[in-house]
């Protein structure tokens, strides 16, 4: 039988399929009844699962991170879909196909990593360029590097995602750089590539995105620093300044203190790393938020818990494609349509013309 996707799902499809288990989260109702909150996920996105009946007995079959099989009805409620489960059951991970389960970035790893080769390639300042050789020439790292997420729920959720973002940080700073005199592109570049570089080890990723151990006790920021300083210790002769300039790129690069960072950015290109990274962490997160309720017919999305508002999923494409598929008149026939296609105009209403008190003129009054 063929995967059922959660992007498959829609109101009031009956639901019989395997998932991820993302979440497991034991709650109590209103009325003082046990229920259970579940996230679902496969490589197409994630939906809650509710079960409402026989909650303590169905707790001990499955865990977080299981592969279940569940059966249940989809409805929307509250805008967002969910499924309510009937029945649910552990599956071992021998009968499940494991690509099926997570997340994808949508563009090519094997393109990406072939541009990633090729803007280190492109650096001209020979310590950075060795640097980053180092990185590309150890297989395991790159390996973990090409794989790993950008982030377990904010931004390029999925595996490819630290990829893909850092090369879209690597697309912006070379369309800011020429904006601006005296700007460090190489430093820039190679802070964009390795910003986020810690998340290797901050994060598990062989089954539902998590934080690991270290990363928990951390954080990607000094793991990361950590990694730069490992490698630059092996280069004889690489700048000390030019160092502690890209290290503090990776420190600051959240931008203040109540975002995590241990420091705020104090350079010019430190600066510049901190709102790109900003922005294009917020765009992905922002469509993804919006591309998840597909299932909804209304203009605004949910609220989304981290950014603290709701979002309106229109941006005035829709009326564009509407009136560039509507039959346009040929200029040399303007003027010539016939009276009769065009629109009737509008009566005015008496009580809201320039003279109102027109209805009274026969009057005596007057």
């Amino acid at each position: 039988m063929a995967k059922q996707f959660v992007a498959e799902i829609k109101d009031r499809d009956s639901v019989n399929a395997v998932f991820l288990v993302k979440d497991k989260i034991m709650a109590m109702a209103k009325n003082g009844k046990p229920y259970m909150n579940l996230r679902l996920m496969d490589k197409s996105g994630d939906v809650d699962g509710k079960i409402w009946d026989n909650v303590d007995a169905l707790d001990k079959l499955f865990e977080k991170d299981d592969f279940v099989q569940v059966r249940g009805k989809a409805s929307v409620y509250m805008n967002k879909m969910q499924v309510v489960l009937a029945e649910i059951a552990k599956v071992s991970e021998d009968q499940v196909n494991l690509a099926d389960f997570l997340p994808e970035s949508p563009r090519n790893i094997d393109a990406m990593k072939q541009e990633l080769a090729d803007v280190v390639s492109a650096i001209g300042n020979h310590h950075l360029k060795a640097l980053m050789e180092t990185f590309l020439a150890d297989k395991p790292f790159l390996a973990l590097y090409c794989k790993a997420p950008a982030a377990k729920g904010m931004h390029h959720v999925y595996l490819g995602g630290l990829l893909e973002h850092s090369l879209s940080l690597v697309k912006l700073v070379k369309s800011i750089v020429p904006l601006y005199e005296g700007i460090n592109e190489d430093l820039l570049v190679v802070g964009a590539l390795l910003h986020d570089v810690g998340k290797i080890h901050e994060m598990s990723f062989e089954r539902a995105f998590d934080y690991t151990d270290a990363g928990k006790l951390l954080g990607h920021i000094t793991i990361g620093v950590e990694l730069v300083e490992d490698r630059i210790r092996r280069l004889p002769g690489f700048p000390v300044e030019l160092s502690i300039l890209l290290k503090h790129m990776l420190l600051s690069h959240h931008g203040q203190y109540e975002y995590g960072s241990p420091k705020r950015p104090k350079t010019v290109e430190a600066t510049i790393l901190n709102y790109l990274d900003d922005m294009d962490s917020k765009i992905n997160g922002i469509r993804a938020h919006i591309a998840k309720e597909n299932a909804s017919t209304s203009r605004w999305t949910a609220h989304h818990r981290l950014y603290d508002r709701y979002f309106y999923k229109c941006n005035g494409m829709e009326d564009e494609a509407e009136l560039q598929g509507e039959e346009e008149v040929p200029p040399e026939q303007v003027g010539t349509v016939q009276q009769e296609s065009r629109p009737a105009q509008r009566q005015e209403k008496a009580g809201f013309s320039n003279r109102p008190l027109q209805a009274l003129e026969n009057l005596d009054l007057f």
